[in-house]
């Protein structure tokens, strides 16, 4: 019994330093593929991905995702703990479910975890989201963010995405083409930039709007300071 202990500390001790050793070696190496994208490779979909330096991103984009996914990205630690309460509460009371996830949440469960939802993926997520915090930074966490992500059937990253709705790359993009795009992050497979529905359109309206109280009240000022 008493070796069983031993071991088993080791195996936790292992599996700490080898997270820690994985995050940090992320922070300087762009990672080459995520889940998803594994998942995607393996049943033959074509995946369409090119990695962009965050100084090559229109400040649209980041701009746009900070106002609709997370207004307190440069405030918080990683986790939203006012947002996580709301959700909580509007998901008792019946209402569209909806999820507390932060933008370093999103970047830690995209990067190194499996698709789907259990307590156990729930705790390594906030493991993962706690390391990168540490090690990388908010400045990292949204280059990353932007570069991994799903943003349509096997479109991943902005620079894919904003050529495959668009037809150009994000260097350029328009406060309403940001805005589109963010639109569509809660829902990439049923949601469509390049042809919004209504409701996206709508959305998308008010993201566009959300830019500039981004940028007004320097909402930004940890990914550009």
């Amino acid at each position: 019994m008493f070796r069983l202990l031993i071991w088993a500390v080791r195996l936790v001790i292992a599996a700490v330093l080898l997270s820690v050793a994985w995050v940090a070696l992320y922070s300087v190496l762009d990672p080459p593929i995520t889940w998803l994208m594994a998942r995607d490779y393996l049943s033959g979909r074509h995946v369409e991905r090119s990695w962009q330096p965050l100084p090559r991103i229109s400040r649209n984009l980041p701009r746009a995702l900070i106002g609709a996914e997370d207004a307190r990205f440069c405030e918080h630690r990683g986790f939203d703990l006012d947002a996580i309460e709301k959700a909580a509460k509007a998901n008792e009371v019946g209402k569209r479910l909806r999820g507390g996830s932060t933008i370093s949440q999103q970047t830690a469960k995209n990067v190194f975890l499996w698709p789907g939802r259990s307590w156990v993926r729930k705790g390594f997520e906030a493991w993962f989201t706690f390391l990168i915090e540490t090690l990388w930074g908010k400045r990292r966490i949204m280059e990353v963010y932007l570069n991994v992500i799903e943003w349509g059937r096997g479109i991943y990253g902005a620079e894919a995405a904003s050529r495959a709705a668009f037809g150009h790359g994000t260097a350029t993009l328009s406060p309403a083409e940001a805005a589109r795009l963010a639109a569509i992050v809660p829902q990439p497979i049923k949601r469509s930039a390049a042809a919004p529905s209504r409701y996206t359109r709508k959305y998308a309206r008010n993201i566009g709007k959300r830019i500039g109280t981004v940028r007004a009240d320097a909402l930004d000022d940890c990914v550009y300071p």
